[in-house]
C-alpha cells in the first residue's frame, strides 16, 4: 500500500483555480464587469442621519481629480486608480503591503434619496460623499367647505 501525504490546503488551491477560471472566461467572453477589474477595494463607512445619508472612503494617495463618481438609476458608483510610487534608487531590499491599480465601489441607494444635491470633497485622503434625502411630505390638514 503506497502512503500519500495530506494536504490540507490543497482544497483551497483547487478552489481559488477553480475561481481564477471563472473570471478569465468572462474576460475571455468580453463580459468584464468592475468587480473583476478591480486591483483593490476602499474600505467605506455609511452613515444615516435624518436627512442626509454619508459615505466615507478611504483613499490615501489617491489624486481626487482623477477620482469619478457617478449616480445612475439609483446605484452611485466610485472608480479610480492609485499609481505606483516610483522606485528610489540605492534601494537593496523592499517590502509593499500597499495595494496599487484600479479600484471601484458601487453603492444602491434608496429611492428617497435627492439625486441633484449628491456632493463630494477629500480631505486627508478621505472621500466624503454627502447624500441629502428628499424632504419628507408633511401631512396637512384638509379643512371640509360646506356646500
Amino acid at each position: 500500500m503506497a502512503a500519500t501525504r495530506y494536504e490540507p490546503w490543497d482544497v483551497l488551491s483547487q478552489l481559488q483555480g477553480q475561481i481564477s477560471r471563472i473570471f478569465e472566461s468572462q474576460l475571455e467572453n468580453g463580459s468584464t464587469t468592475s468587480a473583476a477589474t478591480a486591483d483593490w477595494i476602499p474600505p467605506a463607512d455609511v452613515e444615516e442621519y435624518a436627512d442626509r445619508f454619508v459615505l466615507k472612503l478611504d483613499l490615501p494617495g489617491v489624486n481626487l481629480s482623477a477620482v469619478d463618481i457617478t449616480l445612475d438609476q439609483g446605484v452611485l458608483s466610485i472608480s479610480g486608480q492609485r499609481e505606483k510610487e516610483a522606485k528610489a534608487s540605492g534601494v537593496e531590499r523592499s517590502r509593499s503591503e500597499r495595494v496599487y491599480g484600479r479600484f471601484h465601489r458601487r453603492f444602491t441607494l434608496p429611492d428617497t434619496v435627492d439625486a441633484a444635491s449628491v456632493t463630494a470633497q477629500g480631505t486627508n485622503g478621505v472621500l466624503e460623499v454627502v447624500i441629502p434625502k428628499q424632504p419628507k411630505a408633511q401631512p396637512r390638514r384638509i379643512a371640509i367647505v360646506s356646500a
